[in-house]
């Protein structure tokens, strides 16, 4: 994009809280971003923070959440939208496998981050990812096949795991990931990764979770089992219980900006 040649008001749209943009390889799909008021066009390219969002798809609030913390630590927030009912009209979990069909849904993200940089001066090569619920899932399934791309990872309250182990398949597991996904997860790298475990001490309804996991009987417990089963792959993690706090991404924020927070120093 030839920045020289935005009319004021395109660049002041494309500046604090953007609209939704559709992803260029794929416009079933959009993104949205906070950008701070430091950017500039032709400045220094500034870190990123993707926010997947959880099976309700809060993605704007999770953009007004975090404009306070854009703005202090000059970095950038996007949050990808996986519209509910893509092929399935009634289908609203399927991107936290991040295969569905002939859709790859990590590699939905990457094209995003590569449209974004045209446009904004952020740097995509390694970002910080953040899920909750639904965006959980997809975080520590995205850690397990990308981890050179992240500079850390925060996951809080997944539903469902996957196994770090080559007991079962996928996504119950990582036997098949290889031949299913194309990539051969590697510890070595992944243990590399900064990593955060969080959920709610109240978050243990099971109303809308599987009842039959190994990992335990609601997130709480399946958290705790994440962070044990990771470390015994030598991946360190900050394990989180947020007290008083059930299943509130929203009220989990501030736990991860003060997680992030030193990673950016």
């Amino acid at each position: 994009m030839a920045h020289a040649n935005l009319d004021k008001t395109t660049r002041r749209i494309l500046t604090g809280k953007t609209p939704f943009f559709a992803c260029t390889d794929d416009p079933r799909f959009s993104f949205g971003l906070y950008v701070p008021s430091c950017h500039s066009f032709d400045g220094p390219y500034l870190p990123l923070l993707v926010v997947v969002h959880g099976t309700r798809r809060q993605t704007g609030g999770y953009l007004t959440h975090l404009k306070e913390f854009s703005e202090r630590h000059r970095m950038v927030v996007m949050c990808p939208l996986f519209p509910a009912g893509i092929i399935d009209p009634f289908d609203v979990h399927n991107y936290k496998q991040l295969l569905y069909r002939d859709i790859r849904f990590d590699l939905v993200l990457l094209s995003m981050l590569a449209q974004a940089a045209r446009t904004w001066r952020i740097d995509v090569d390694t970002f910080f990812l953040h899920g909750f619920s639904g965006g959980a899932q997809f975080a520590h399934r995205f850690l397990y096949l990308h981890p050179a791309r992240l500079r850390g990872v925060s996951i809080g309250a997944p539903g469902g795991i996957t196994h770090p182990t080559s007991a079962h398949a996928w996504p119950t597991g990582l036997a098949d990931a290889c031949t299913v996904l194309g990539i051969e997860p590697d510890f070595g790298q992944i243990g590399r990764v900064p990593v955060q475990l969080l959920v709610g001490e109240k978050d243990t309804d099971t109303s809308m979770i599987s009842r039959d996991d190994l990992a335990g009987r609601n997130r709480v417990e399946r958290v705790r089992y994440l962070h044990r089963a990771l470390a015994s792959r030598e991946v360190a993690s900050v394990l989180n219980i947020v007290p008083g706090v059930g299943h509130d991404g929203m009220k989990c924020l501030p736990v991860v900006e003060a997680w992030l927070g030193p990673l950016l120093l």
